[in-house]
């Protein structure tokens, strides 16, 4: 609605200025004053305060009589009717109050009519809303209405008016003439219009009209093409179906295409437009539109005949209502051809009875709208008989219809709604005499007629004429003085009328009683009956499911003023299904602390786009994979008469997803591979090739993998390494021996690989084998898109947010200011803006035309200190929400029948306002408004004070990185170094776990001290190891059946040592011997016995004399050491058996001559990891490995992440079978032994240029010096860093990268 002039009395006659000069200069202006000219017979009014005050004295800018319209009370009953004599076109309503007085109107509604009976309110953004009027008596509220209004009859209904005065009103509406041809049908007639054969056929075919019944079923129109194609428009349940049947098939084959509208059963016109061009179909009913393809178009040229108001019984018996239509159609319309006015002149085809006038039943509906409504009716008949009759229609499943207490105190009547269904009982003294139901889903919205009947000792409920029940009484039941309908008056002192139940919200009409119909009318005008709260002459029920607003394939249900959305199995969440719950990325899923496994990606948030499956790999750079349905080497063998070999390849994504992937990614590639024999692929390099792929856009490309887009070449041409350097390709050589050219397609705009032709394999000799590995993207470029803004009046600017019905806003911001505005975007009334109002609020503010609302968040702890925080916003029609972190969120719910859309103009300011005031400092990231990612980093690099990135992710990212991770920052996230971690993985969690036998033995060495081996040569050790330890810090994991059992031997060079062991009972012992001239001491964990099978985690710390032990989750258990507290030199540390020559304690040995034989996992000693060092990283570590050893899942237990559950899957899970060609895995045939052979010489050859190229690194890595510890520095490495100071737990040395202590 548009304010077009407020409270100024010079304003109105500029305006008609304006609309007088634009009218004859224009013959389209529908601009003329409409009620100035009218007789006084055309006013009438609920009351008038005298006859001075009387309704013909209400035209704007007169002062006849006492200056204007004044009711006799000023209350809501009261109303001013215009009868504006014949149906007009209204644009524009102007108010004044009455002139020289204290009254005037402030708030009002507008209603319309046909025929001066069944009002309709006039709607605004799709809800009832009052116009705002005015606030003195002389100036002049003009409104231009958003849509016209058509009809003959305007009533302005006052809701509010001058406090210190009464209501007063004077008043003018514009428009023009409306020109309107019309037919009446009666349900038995139709005409049949067949168009001019010899018109040339059109791309575009437009059906047009109005329409208006009471019968809520009915076929409007049947259109036929001489192939038998039918499309057919029907009324079905109040709601109008686009239907199309291929051929002259049976009823089956007529289905529903779609369905618009609802409840257009309301006796008001409908608009309706069917237009088609060039197949596609755009339906329109009133102001909601689809879009469709029908399966076969019909021209123009192919319309054979089209018939209005319904059709042959034949036809008929196809339809769903299979009846014709019985209403009134209005300026009919097929191609600019006006179909009525043809009939007219009868140039159309007649059947049955039709008219060319609207001839309407005057029907008089009441409207219960608020739990205070009832209408009561006295009864006056006489006799021991009752029958009573309504008819209804409620969204609610429950209600009050009507009660009533019976003559001589026998007792009370009830009539309601439960469930859906009618229900009638009879209560006395507390007991219940009657209880009948009938009916079932009445709460569709739909008019149901109801009718009680008691009559010689039977009483029957019937509910639409053909659903009764009926039971036996013994006593009479007939009202004693009084029926109530819908609900019981709230007064104190109101005995007569109780309702336990629920009021009723709905419509009623032609009730009727023993005397017959009841005159609403005259209880409108107060000489009938009493009322409350009703809205007399109109049926005020709205369907707040059509349009529907729940969004992503949310199901819509709906009581009398909200509807509700069903998110279930949608992806989406909220009051509407507006927002994902699912994240954009692989990305996300990572930074929330998720392992490797499927993923469901909504890639655009709350956009059109559907999420899906797809594997994320959480490596240190997250791949998303996207597989296909033939990721397999697939071979090819030659067929005679086939000049070509074509596949296509099926993504668990579709082409939409993996476009907006491929968009928002860093990089992607795709392995693409061809093995031939005698089979040329490109037909380097002056030949047309033999075989190419189809890309995303469906364009073929001629170059290979590891070529560039154009070359037709393939890598080894691009990089000159072909076997032959004549060809740009290995197989176009068309060799007799299994040659392959393979590589990485990267170029994103290509693709993925759609489809690929092979087309060298037609000749006996050749043989081809292809394969087309899975799309594999990283690089989320919205997940890590900020800004920073360092000054409080910078901002970024964007174009207008658009988020009329729906706008969801997520971001993630960090700063140490207090306080400042994230986002602000404009309109001339509304706004949105998001805040920090204090260290810990957040504010999300709005107005959508309802006044300024807020949504507020506070948080227990401040959010000023600089760690990300991630804020989530959305506003619908339904309420608006706020969410920070985890923390609980806030909801605000929207009013009811209150403006909806959000109307912005401006542009949309980042990190500060159009003011330049409570600017934000700090960083922003992630910005997505309606799942659009705004790019900051771009706008920062052109904008002062603002610059593209924000470091620093560890701080609140950090957490990930368990097991003693350490995070190390990147310019877009971060990664967990494990290297002092026994764990590995992208957040050190996966367990390193080895399964020993008897004779395996896992040594960890360190350098002899100096002052030992200054004689010696300087390879007789691994590592120095010259330290004195006071304090050790294990932690082991074993699983095992065998005691006794050494599980962790430590000594040193000085026959010092410690053991962890099993012994005979199976109870855990660590042994200390920290003299080498002393005894052991052991100290014995009480836990019962440990070699059960179980797994089991062991933790044992000791500082100086002090020692703990802890096993599972048991208590921790402390002891003292009484002998020497110093370890000194230590040489080695052992896992399994000890298989070096060292001398043992008697004890020790004869355990160690048994060796161990079960599991071990994440072994720790202080900051070395023997075990890991010598699955992972044998080549680069200190480690000897004797016996068996077999990396193994043995220790493996319940998830530790306190994140996320890992949901690693198959790669080839939901998958499907390609259907072309012969899957085949390491191996093309029989044939190609020789070069299986040749392959595998070169793999032995180059592993054993590896051996000595590791081992020549390792002897490098020997020449270092024992140095003082120093901080950590993270490197972009293959390999783990380490330290060789067994007495550090959290340090790393500089040049110490690939080895683990």
């Amino acid at each position: 609605m548009d304010l077009l002039c407020s409270n100024t009395g010079m304003i109105l006659p500029l305006y008609l200025i304006f609309y007088t000069i634009t009218g004859s200069i224009s013959k389209e202006s529908c601009d003329s004053p409409l009620v100035s000219n009218l007789p006084q017979s055309a006013f009438r009014s609920s009351s008038e305060l005298s006859s001075s005050h009387g309704p013909k004295y209400a035209k704007l800018n007169r002062r006849d009589g006492a200056g204007g319209w004044a009711p006799l009370d000023s209350n809501k009953y009261q109303w001013l009717e215009i009868d504006l004599e014949r149906r007009t076109e209204v644009t524009a309503i102007a108010t004044q109050g009455r002139y020289g007085s204290s009254d005037w109107v402030t708030r009002y509604l507008l209603m319309f009519s046909d025929t001066g009976h069944n009002w309709r309110p006039y709607r605004q953004e799709d809800s009832i809303g009052a116009f705002s009027g005015n606030s003195n008596a002389d100036s002049v509220v003009m409104y231009k209405l958003q849509h016209p209004v058509i009809a003959q009859y305007l009533r302005i209904l006052p809701l509010d008016w001058n406090p210190n005065g009464r209501m007063g009103l004077r008043l003018e509406a514009y428009g023009c003439q409306y020109r309107s041809d019309v037919a009446g049908f009666d349900g038995s007639g139709h005409f049949l219009y067949r168009p001019d054969p010899s018109t040339s056929p059109a791309d575009k075919d437009v059906l047009v009209m109005n329409f208006k019944t009471l019968q809520n079923s009915g076929l409007l129109i049947h259109m036929e093409s001489h192939s038998g194609h039918t499309l057919a428009l029907e009324l079905f349940k109040g709601k109008l179906l686009l239907q199309f049947r291929k051929g002259r098939g049976s009823a089956s084959d007529f289905h529903t295409v779609v369905s618009l509208g609802s409840l257009l059963d309301d006796q008001h016109w409908h608009h309706v437009s069917v237009e088609r061009v060039r197949g596609v179909v755009n339906f329109t009913v009133d102001k909601s539109t689809q879009q469709l393809q029908l399966f076969e178009h019909t021209s123009h040229g192919e319309i054979n005949e089209i018939s209005f108001g319904g059709t042959s019984s034949d036809g008929l018996q196809k339809s769903h209502s299979r009846r014709n239509f019985h209403g009134c159609m209005e300026n009919v319309l097929y191609n600019d051809i006006n179909v009525i006015e043809l009939g007219k002149e009868k140039k159309v085809a007649m059947t049955g009875n039709v008219t060319f006038t609207c001839t309407e039943s005057v029907d008089v509906p009441v409207t219960f709208v608020s739990p205070g409504s009832f209408l009561g009716l006295p009864w006056t008949a006489v006799g021991e008989s009752v029958s009573v009759g309504l008819q209804f229609r409620t969204w609610n499943k429950a209600g009050l219809l009507m009660t009533f207490d019976l003559q001589h105190q026998a007792g009370t009547l009830w009539l309601y709604l439960s469930d859906a269904r009618v229900r009638v009982q009879i209560h006395k003294a507390g007991r219940i005499m009657v209880d009948v139901t009938a009916g079932a889903s009445l709460n569709d919205g739909q008019w149901h007629s109801l009718e009680l009947v008691a009559h010689r000792g039977r009483l029957a409920v019937t509910v639409d004429k053909t659903d009764s029940s009926t039971t036996p009484i013994s006593f009479p039941v007939v009202p004693d003085s009084q029926l109530y309908l819908g609900g019981c008056p709230d007064t104190e002192h109101n005995t007569v009328c109780r309702n336990p139940f629920n009021v009723f919200q709905g419509c009623m009409r032609l009730i009727r009683t023993d005397n017959g119909l009841v005159d609403l009318i005259k209880v409108q005008q107060m000489l009938f009956g009493n009322f409350s709260d009703l809205q007399m002459d109109m049926c005020g029920i709205v369907d707040r499911c059509s349009p529907s607003y729940c969004e992503h394939g949310g199901k819509c249900s709906q009581s009398w003023s909200v509807f509700h959305c069903n998110c279930s199995g949608t992806g989406y969440s909220g009051a509407t299904c507006h927002s994902s719950i699912y994240e954009a990325s692989c990305e996300a899923y990572k930074h929330k602390g998720n392992a490797s496994g499927y993923y469901y990606i909504d890639i655009d948030g709350s956009g059109p786009i559907k999420p899906q499956l797809i594997y994320c790999n959480m490596s240190d750079t997250v791949w998303m994979v996207i597989q296909h349905n033939n990721t397999e080497l697939t071979k090819l063998k030659a067929s005679s008469g086939v000049n070509q070999h074509l596949v296509h390849f099926n993504y668990s994504a579709d082409a939409e997803q993996i476009q907006a992937i491929i968009t928002q990614v860093q990089y992607c590639e795709q392995e693409l591979a061809y093995h031939c024999k005698k089979s040329r692929l490109l037909n380097t390099p002056d030949g047309a090739p033999f075989t190419w792929w189809v890309g995303r856009s469906g364009e073929a490309h001629m170059y290979w993998g590891g070529a560039v887009p154009g070359s037709q070449q393939c890598a080894c041409g691009l990089q000159d390494v072909c076997v032959y350097p004549e060809h740009f390709c290995n197989c176009d050589a068309d060799s007799k021996e299994w040659s392959n050219d393979s590589g990485l397609l990267s170029h994103k705009d290509h693709l993925p690989v759609r489809a690929l032709a092979v087309g060298d394999i037609n000749r006996p000799s050749s043989e081809a084998a292809y394969r087309v590995g899975p799309l594999r993207c990283y690089g989320d470029n919205n997940f890590w898109n900020a800004a920073f803004f360092n000054r409080e009046t910078s901002y970024l600017h964007f174009p207008t947010f658009h988020g009329e019905l729906s706008a969801d806003i997520s971001f993630l911001f960090k700063t140490s200011s207090s306080s400042g505005v994230f986002l602000e975007n404009l309109g001339i009334k509304d706004f949105i803006r998001i805040e920090l109002s204090s260290p810990t609020d957040v504010v999300f503010s709005f107005d959508v035309g309802n006044g300024p609302l807020e949504v507020r968040v506070e948080t227990p702890d401040a959010l000023n200190d600089d760690r990300w925080h991630h804020v989530r916003a959305e506003r619908n029609v339904k309420e608006a929400s706020l969410y920070v972190d985890h923390h609980p969120g806030a909801v605000l719910k929207a009013p009811v029948d209150g403006h909806i859309h959000l109307q912005l103009n401006s542009q949309l300011f980042v990190g500060g306002t159009a003011s330049r005031q409570k600017g934000f400092l700090g960083c922003i990231r992630s910005l997505k408004l309606n799942g659009k990612t705004l790019d900051l980093e771009e706008r920062a690099k052109i904008t002062p004070g603002v610059t593209p990135g924000c470091p620093g992710h560890c701080s609140s990212y950090g957490d990930l990185c368990q097991n003693h991770g350490t995070c190390v920052e990147k310019y877009k996230g971060f990664n967990c170094d494990c290297s002092l971690s026994p764990f590995t993985g992208t957040f050190c969690l996966k367990e390193v776990s080895a399964f020993f036998k008897p004779r395996t033995s896992v040594t960890y060495t360190f350098k002899e001290p100096y002052e030992l081996n200054k004689n010696i040569s300087a390879q007789s050790s691994s590592i120095f190891s010259d330290l004195t330890l006071r304090a050790e810090n294990i932690s082991l994991s074993f699983r095992t059946s065998q005691s006794p059992a050494m599980l962790l031997y430590v000594n040193s060079y000085y026959r010092e040592y410690l053991a962890v062991l099993l012994n005979r009972n199976g109870h855990l012992d660590v042994k200390y011997k920290l003299q080498h001239n002393g005894d052991a001491e052991v100290f014995r964990a009480s836990a019962r016995s440990l070699a059960n099978g179980q797994l089991h985690r062991v933790s044992i710390r000791r500082v100086a004399e002090s020692l703990s032990i802890q096993v599972d989750q048991h208590a921790r258990e402390d002891f003292n050491l009484t002998s020497d507290i110093e370890f000194n030199a230590i040489r080695s540390v052992v896992i399994g058996k000890v298989a070096e020559s060292v001398e043992l304690d008697p004890e020790i040995a004869r355990l160690n001559s048994l060796g161990f034989t079960g599991c071990l996992s994440v072994v720790q000693f202080n900051s070395i990891s023997p075990l890991k060092a010598a699955l992972l990283y044998p080549d680069t570590s200190p480690v000897i490995v004797t016996g068996t050893l077999t990396e193994s899942s043995c220790g493996s237990s319940l998830p530790s992440n306190p994140y996320a559950a890992e949901t690693t899957h198959s790669l080839s899970d939901h998958l499907g079978s390609v259907g072309t060609g012969e899957p085949i895995v390491n191996a093309l045939n029989s044939d190609s032994a020789l070069i299986g052979g040749v392959i595998a010489v070169v793999i032995f050859v180059s592993l054993a240029v590896l051996a000595v190229m590791a081992r020549f690194l390792y002897r490098r890595k020997e020449a270092f010096q024992t140095q003082e510890p120093k901080g950590a520095k993270a490197e972009d490495s293959p390999e783990m860093p380490f330290t060789m100071d067994p007495n550090s737990q959290n340090m790393i040395s500089d040049n110490q990268k690939e080895y683990f202590i």
